[in-house]
């Protein structure tokens, strides 16, 4: 990483920690309903677009690229699998299958579903099209996610007023979860990460909002997404190491 990479990085990471506690102290005043979008979502962007401000060149190179999302499907349905297998496996231990019908939620669906969109790609244009990429270069796609992750997860900050279990398991989470992205997403330029990754955390955020009640801090359906998160992320990772062994094989047969 060059110099100016470096002090990018620094920047984002300072704005998008500052801002979002900014965002989030001042939607109250908005009447904006946290259902619907937490304003903290967008702090990244505001990170990502001060250093555009700055350093334009750094994340000129960073946005650049058009790789296709052919893992597009697999990335979506790894979303609803993540989901389900933790609210199944949180059903099973409580007895009670979690369910609530959009038509129980207090604003409209429609909206929700496309403010959560609008909120998560406000964060992954800072996370996932900015941040790790700029890691990748120096570190690899593993690495950086795993780097990713965790900064992801500290993040949300107030998860750790929450039990240390349950704060463990959405760090968790988060590292997973930004595991499987970084496969997903290696060699795709900015125009496709954006909407993918989005995509993904908006499925995420809609699939707990329905199906799991781990915001009232309860530990179980926290550990139970960590849990699935991390199955999830082995599976990637697996995929992946498998696919590039299938592709050194040719170059040692031809060596030989």
């Amino acid at each position: 990483m060059t110099r100016a990479e470096i002090k990018a990085a620094w920047v984002f990471l300072t704005v998008a920690f500052l801002a979002a506690g900014a965002l989030g102290a001042a939607q109250p005043a908005t009447r904006i309903p946290t259902e619907v979008v937490q304003l903290t979502q967008f702090g990244p962007a505001l990170g990502v677009g001060l250093v555009a401000l700055v350093w334009p060149g750094v994340v000129r190179a960073l946005f650049s690229g058009r790789g296709a999302g052919r893992r597009g499907p697999a990335l979506a349905a790894t979303a609803v699998l993540i989901i389900a297998a933790s609210a199944a496996a949180y059903g099973a231990l409580s007895g009670d299958a979690r369910f609530t019908r959009p038509s129980a939620l207090e604003h409209p669906f429609a909206l929700i579903v496309v403010a959560q969109f609008i909120g998560a790609c406000g964060e992954e244009i800072g996370w996932r099209c900015f941040l790790q990429p700029l890691l990748g270069n120096r570190f690899g796609p593993f690495v950086s996610s795993v780097v990713v992750g965790a900064v992801w997860g500290v993040w949300h900050v107030q998860v750790f007023a929450q039990d240390p279990v349950y704060a463990g398991a959405f760090l968790l989470g988060a590292v997973s979860m930004s595991v499987v992205l970084g496969w997903a997403l290696e060699g795709t330029g900015a125009a496709v990460r954006l909407p993918l990754a989005g995509g993904f955390h908006a499925l995420i955020n809609l699939g707990m909002l329905l199906f799991m009640d781990e915001e009232s801090g309860a530990v179980p359906p926290m550990v139970l997404f960590g849990a699935s998160c991390l199955v999830a992320a082995a599976v990637w990772t697996v995929a992946r190491a498998r696919k590039a062994t299938v592709r050194i094989h040719p170059i040692l047969d031809h060596a030989r």
